[in-house]
C-alpha cells in the first residue's frame, strides 16, 4: 500500500470531542482515490494529519511504507502537496519556485528540465512562469503549486479541494494529469466536495461526515448498480435536497 492510514483520531483541544475519530484509508498504485464530504466534515483536517501538518491523538499513518511520525522524513520525500489556500512564495517567479522545490528534493538539472517542459506543455503558463507569482491568477498558482509539488514525481500525490476556482481549461487538464499520474504506477488522494469530479475521476471513495468514514465505494460496483450518486450520498449524510 502506498497509503495506510489506520484508526486515525484528531482533536483540537484536550478535552473537545475528536473532530475525526477512527479513520481508516487505504490506496495504492494505479489508484485515484476521493475524500468526500459537506463542508466541515473533516476532511481538510484528516489530509493535514496525512501530510503531517497535524499532530494526532491515536492511529497510525503510512506512506509508501515509511510511518509518519517515526520515519517522517522517508514519509514526505514520498508525497507531494498542495492544499487549497496556495501557500506560496510570492517574491519568487514561478521558475525560480519549481527550482527551490527541485532543490529541497534533490532533483537533478536533467530531470528538472523534463519534468518542467512536460508540465508547461500539460498546464501551458508559457511566458508567465517568469513572473513573480504574486501576479498570478488563482487558476495561475493553482498551477504553479502543482508544479512545485511533483517536480520530484512523488509516489502519492495528495491533495485539498484541488478544483476549487479553477477555470474549465485548467481543470480538464488537472484531470488529464490524475489519470496519467495513476496510470504511472503512483496514487492520487483528493478531498472534495464536488460529486461529479469524484463520481467522474475516483477508483475508490470514502466517504466523510461529522469527522467518521461512513462508507467506502468501489466506484466501478457502484455505478453498476445504476444508483444516482448525489442521491445516495445525500442519504447516507442525512441531508435532504430541498426543492425550492
Amino acid at each position: 500500500m502506498l497509503v495506510e492510514i489506520k484508526g486515525l483520531c484528531k482533536r483540537y483541544e484536550s478535552k473537545a470531542d475528536y473532530t475525526i475519530e477512527n479513520i481508516n484509508i487505504e490506496g495504492d498504485a494505479g489508484e485515484i482515490i476521493g475524500i468526500l464530504g459537506h463542508n466541515g466534515a473533516g476532511k481538510s483536517t484528516t489530509i493535514k494529519c496525512i501530510t503531517g501538518m497535524h499532530p494526532y491523538e491515536n492511529g497510525s499513518i503510512t506512506i509508501a511504507g515509511h510511518d509518519l511520525v517515526s520515519d517522517s522524513i522517508l514519509a514526505k520525500q514520498n508525497f507531494g502537496y498542495v492544499s487549497d489556500e496556495h501557500v506560496l512564495f510570492e517574491k519568487m517567479t514561478g521558475f525560480e519556485f519549481i527550482n527551490f522545490m527541485a532543490d529541497i528534493y534533490n532533483v537533478t538539472a536533467e530531470d528538472r528540465k523534463l519534468r518542467v517542459e512536460r508540465f508547461q506543455q500539460l498546464f501551458a503558463l508559457g511566458d508567465s512562469i517568469y513572473n513573480p507569482i504574486s501576479s498570478y491568477s488563482h487558476g495561475m498558482k493553482q498551477k504553479i503549486a502543482f508544479m512545485g509539488a511533483l517536480i520530484h514525481n512523488p509516489k502519492v500525490f495528495i491533495l485539498d479541494e484541488p478544483m476549487v476556482g479553477l477555470d474549465p481549461y485548467t481543470a480538464s487538464q488537472v484531470k488529464v494529469f490524475f489519470k496519467q499520474h495513476a496510470e504511472a504506477g503512483n496514487l492520487v488522494l483528493f478531498s472534495s466536495h464536488n460529486l461529479d469530479v469524484v463520481e467522474k475521476l475516483c477508483n475508490r471513495v470514502y466517504i466523510i461526515d461529522q469527522g467518521r468514514i461512513l462508507k467506502e465505494l468501489n466506484m466501478a460496483e457502484f455505478k453498476a448498480t445504476g444508483e444516482d450518486f448525489e442521491e445516495y450520498f445525500l442519504s447516507i449524510t442525512k441531508r435532504v435536497a430541498k426543492v425550492v
